[in-house]
């Protein structure tokens, strides 16, 4: 059976694993009203379906700056302790009911201090948040696992101390690390300090590149700085040439580096023309280890269940293609092994069986 004659319905019953989504991007705009009236803060309106439709049509607005202003009002309420536990365990119910079974949140913790909160709080406060969710979740019969990838914000000057936290929370639900925020300007190789650190200290970690700027991101990302994964990588395309693969597009597909794609973002920010011409698709017929991802759920207004479905209608995908990405994500996981292998033969598999 191909995909394309499966409804949404059964595609939100599929297990799903999702790599790269951040949480200052999924929150439900019920809980921004709430928490920005509690907080103070002015927001566009206090109208939940309003707010939603807002933050869609500033995503889809093709312009950079407005979508990148949407998170203003995101980070306004996650200052607090209450905000950040309510936020957290939210984001994990929400992934759970999308029928989410693995996933990897990140988000930097310097963007949560203006309340007050040092760095280690911050990161305390969203791991107790996570795990009510990951305990509410498992309780209603959908249990679903969530790691942690804690950001540097690449333009600033606390990307190290990122990485610090990163190693220090390693044992308490933090699997990895991600520099993010502006890639164009922003080599990663400025901040190899930290990476040779996270390398030192045997923490694996992810990059943003490829997305607003071109093969020297990827190259420097993967070659310079050792990145086990890449954030995007749509632009890896310019490496391939009617269908032959180049260097640094080999090297990513012969060695499994794990591109964690987003297509609906990726068309509001430019970086793909469409769904069908996504290069996801491309990539992942040429044998590339792609996954599927949201990036952000509110400001998109996608899920993993739209995601899926876009492509099944738009790009051709079957339900193998779904079941790929899906094992593709276990497998890139940054838990040890025999946890995503168990993950894969005990929930993923007879998933997909069970839904057929």
């Amino acid at each position: 059976m191909t995909a394309t004659r499966v409804d949404a319905d059964v595609i939100r019953r599929l297990p799903k694993a999702v790599l790269h989504d951040h949480l200052d991007g999924g929150l439900r705009p019920a809980t921004v009203v709430d928490l920005a009236a509690a907080v103070g803060h002015t927001l566009p309106t206090t109208d939940p379906d309003e707010l939603a439709a807002w933050y869609f049509e500033a995503a889809n607005s093709g312009d950079l700056v407005r979508y990148i202003a949407t998170f203003e009002h995101t980070l306004a309420v996650m200052q607090t302790r209450e905000g950040l536990l309510r936020v957290a365990e939210e984001y994990v119910l929400d992934l759970a009911a999308d029928g989410v079974v693995y996933a990897e949140v990140r988000y930097a913790p310097e963007l949560n201090t203006r309340g007050g909160l040092a760095l280690s709080e911050v990161v305390e406060t969203v791991q107790e948040g996570l795990a009510a969710g990951m305990a509410k979740a498992a309780a209603a019969g959908t249990p679903v696992r969530v790691g942690t990838l804690l950001c540097g914000m690449r333009m600033f000057d606390r990307v190290r101390e990122a990485a610090d936290l990163a190693v220090a929370f390693r044992d308490a639900g933090v699997v990895g690390f991600d520099i993010a925020g502006a890639e164009d300007g922003f080599p990663p190789a400025d901040h190899l300090d930290a990476f040779e650190h996270l390398r030192r200290e045997s923490v694996p970690f992810t990059i943003h590149a490829g997305e607003a700027h071109g093969l020297p991101s990827i190259h420097q990302a993967v070659q310079v700085c050792g990145a086990q994964r890449i954030g995007h990588g749509v632009r890896l395309t310019e490496d391939i040439v009617d269908g032959k693969l180049g260097r640094l597009a080999g090297w990513v597909r012969d060695r499994r580096i794990a591109l964690e794609m987003c297509p609906t973002s990726n068309l509001q920010t430019g970086a793909a023309p469409s769904i069908a011409e996504h290069p996801i698709t491309a990539l992942k017929d040429l044998g590339f280890r792609v996954t599927l991802n949201t990036d952000n759920r509110l400001v998109s207004g996608t899920t993993m269940t739209r995601e899926m479905s876009l492509l099944v209608e738009e790009a051709g995908w079957t339900v193998e293609d779904l079941r790929t990405v899906t094992v593709n994500a276990v497998k890139s996981a940054f838990i040890p092994f025999d946890e995503r292998k168990a993950l894969i033969e005990d929930v993923v598999l007879p998933g997909y069986a069970a839904a057929f």
